[in-house]
């Protein structure tokens, strides 16, 4: 990047771009899926490169940026995320079990969490989602969450509890370090510890 890490010419976005399309396309088609993903992804940069005078690295990193006109995208199909939400929590989940025992196990944990994951993911408000899942999907920090947002780190922190706090309500003993349900006991399928 030239200028103090700001986008001046082709070869700066050029640059940009192949670094970042990756990861802003993956964390779009997680939210509304890949039918939307690219188009969305490549507006993101478009949207990125007529604004690019714009772009103030004191004010965050461009990874910040970038993830803010995503966020703001895909706010824009916000009605898509829902259906796709509430899609994903009807789904009966297709299993492969061709691989190694390890690589099914972890299939079949994966198959039947996510449409319960999905439905949770619907209840929760715009906002929580957001942070949510830049941070757990984007692997963001407080500040840079606050940064593409355009919020105070501490609003940034509280929403990110306030969703972990509504998600645990739904889901019991999720751990969202690791994103699976805890305990050694766990039942995938429902999410609660055996008692015998």
């Amino acid at each position: 990047m030239a200028a103090g890490g700001r986008i001046v010419g082709p070869a700066d976005f050029e640059s940009a771009f192949q670094q970042h399309f990756p990861s802003i396309y993956l964390f779009i088609s997680r939210r509304v899926g890949t039918a939307l993903a690219e188009d969305l992804a490549a507006e993101t940069f478009a949207t990125a490169y007529r604004r690019r005078a714009s772009f103030d690295p004191e004010r965050g990193s461009l990874r910040s940026w970038l993830y803010g006109i995503a966020t703001n995208l895909v706010r824009n199909h916000w009605r898509a995320e829902q259906h796709l939400l509430a899609l994903d929590a009807r789904l009966l989940p297709e299993i492969d079990l061709s691989d190694s025992s390890d690589a099914a196990d972890q299939r079949v944990i994966a198959a039947l969490l996510a449409p319960r994951l999905a439905a949770a993911l619907g209840l929760l408000t715009r906002d929580q989602r957001d942070v949510l899942l830049l941070h757990a999907w984007a692997e963001l920090s407080h500040e840079e969450i606050a940064a593409v947002l355009e919020i105070a780190p501490g609003t940034a922190r509280s929403r990110l509890s306030r969703a972990r706090a509504s998600l645990r309500e739904q889901l019991g003993d999720f751990d969202f370090d690791l994103w699976m349900f805890g305990g050694p006991e766990t039942d995938p399928a429902r999410g609660r510890q055996h008692r015998d």
